[in-house]
C-alpha cells in the first residue's frame, strides 16, 4: 500500500513548499525538476532519493503513476538536486522490487512501513 492521494494533495500544497527547502540539501532527499507532459511548465517535486553506481534511485511513494513520474517518463528524464549538487538525469524506467533491495537499510525499513515497492531509476546523463 503506498501513500493515499489524499495526502498526495496536502503534501503538493503544504508539506512540499516547506520542506522544498530542506530536500536539496538532505541525505536521501532531493527535488526533481521535471517538465509537464501536457502544460509544459517546469515543477519541482521533492523526493526520497539515493545514489547508485549510475545513477539515482528514487522511491515512489505514492507510485508510479503520479503526474510527476509520467512526466520524466514522457521526457526521458529530468534533473535532480540533492546533497546540494545538480545532475541531469536521462533513461527513467520503473522498477517494482518488493523487497526494497537496492535501498540503504534504514530507507528500506521506512518504505516497508509505508509498503512502498516500486522505484524510479535514472542514470546520469552523458551530454
Amino acid at each position: 500500500m503506498v501513500a493515499p492521494r489524499g495526502l498526495a494533495r496536502f503534501n503538493r500544497h503544504v508539506t512540499n513548499r516547506v520542506f522544498g527547502v530542506l530536500a536539496p540539501i538532505a541525505p536521501g532527499f532531493g527535488v526533481i525538476e521535471h517538465v509537464g507532459r501536457k502544460s509544459g511548465k517546469t515543477y519541482r517535486t521533492p523526493v526520497n532519493v539515493f545514489g547508485t553506481d549510475d545513477g539515482y534511485l528514487v522511491a515512489l511513494t505514492y507510485g508510479p503513476d503520479s503526474d510527476w513520474v509520467r512526466n520524466i517518463l514522457a521526457a526521458g528524464g529530468c534533473t535532480v538536486t540533492t546533497r546540494g549538487h545538480q545532475v541531469r538525469l536521462s533513461e527513467p524506467e520503473i522498477v517494482h522490487d518488493p523487497q526494497r533491495s537496492r535501498m540503504p537499510f534504514g530507507a528500506r525499513q521506512i518504505l516497508g512501513l509505508v509498503g512502498v515497492e516500486d522505484f524510479l531509476t535514472l542514470r546520469t546523463a552523458t551530454d
